[in-house]
């Protein structure tokens, strides 16, 4: 299974005064099972991407394939691709509506047409991949924290029982608890159900801790695409289109601008310390 984009375009309010490209003729094909961070400033790109792959935004020219078939093409079922390929909007918690948890995790679900046993059982499921226990399933969703209305909110894409799992920034608010939460049961959804994941996202720390390949987006065209390694090597590159590396990948470079045979191609803080153990001869000595 897999996302493919070929040559894709998207113009916003093409032919008008307004009118603004927003993609420019970007191919990249996603294979099943890979976790992608997508960066890049605001405005270049992001999350007008991400809309197309689950058919909310039609291209103005290129092709979109997922598992080998064109989702723009005639008699192509968008209902069934959107339970395959789930999209966490920005502050999900915001789309919350039903009088309890389990309630709004049921409705999508009930939507695709299940009874409401069936629609009830994927919830609970759904609710306890994302990580949020039985006691708060019968609580008003407006009654909780930050961090578990998230949880609540991606629940219920995962009710759907999708095999694409893309989230927009789904730490965004949160507090450094909340986020490491949400970022810890994401990654355990990849690890353990083999979930294909692609986290929009602002961190560089993040992507580079969790992402096993990065793709980074400028002026709407797909500026570097490889492993985290292999991106933050380009971290002036990156800068000058407004974004950076990981402190910890500006440290190693420091070190080594100061005499010190210091690996530079360290992205986390693990990396970091293995590297400079390694350099201080103490690795395996612990």
């Amino acid at each position: 299974m897999s996302i493919r984009a070929e040559a894709l375009t998207y113009i916003y309010n093409e032919g008008t005064a307004l009118e603004q490209k927003a993609l420019d003729n970007v191919s990249f094909e996603i294979p099943d099972g890979q976790f992608v961070g997508l960066i890049g400033h605001t405005g270049s790109g992001k999350s007008t991407l991400i809309q197309h792959l689950n058919g909310l935004i039609k291209p103005t020219s290129g092709k979109i394939y997922y598992n080998g078939s064109d989702i723009c093409g005639e008699g192509y079922r968008l209902k069934d691709l959107r339970s395959k390929v789930g999209l966490v909007f920005q502050y999900p918690e915001h789309q919350l509506f039903e009088v309890t948890v389990l309630a709004d995790v049921c409705y999508g679900p009930r939507n695709l047409g299940l009874s409401e046993e069936e629609a009830a059982e994927r919830a609970r499921d759904a609710l306890s991949l994302a990580g949020m226990k039985e006691k708060y399933w019968n609580q008003s969703p407006f009654d909780l924290s930050g961090g578990q209305k998230r949880r609540v909110a991606i629940a219920g894409v995962l009710a759907m029982q999708p095999e694409v799992l893309i989230l927009d920034e789904p730490t965004a608010g949160l507090d450094p608890m909340g986020r490491d939460e949400i970022l810890e049961q994401i990654s355990r959804l990849h690890r353990q159900r083999g979930m294909t994941i692609i986290l929009v996202s602002h961190s560089m720390e993040d992507v580079a801790e969790y992402a096993d390949r990065l793709m980074v987006m400028n002026r709407g065209r797909l500026a570097f695409d490889g492993t985290p390694r292999q991106v933050f090597e380009h971290y002036r590159e990156l800068e000058e289109i407004g974004l950076a590396a990981p402190q910890v990948t500006y440290l190693a470079y420091a070190l080594r601008e100061h005499g010190l045979d210091m690996r530079t191609d360290v992205t986390t803080v693990k990396e970091a310390r293995d590297a400079i153990l390694e350099l201080a001869g103490m690795k395996g000595k612990r």
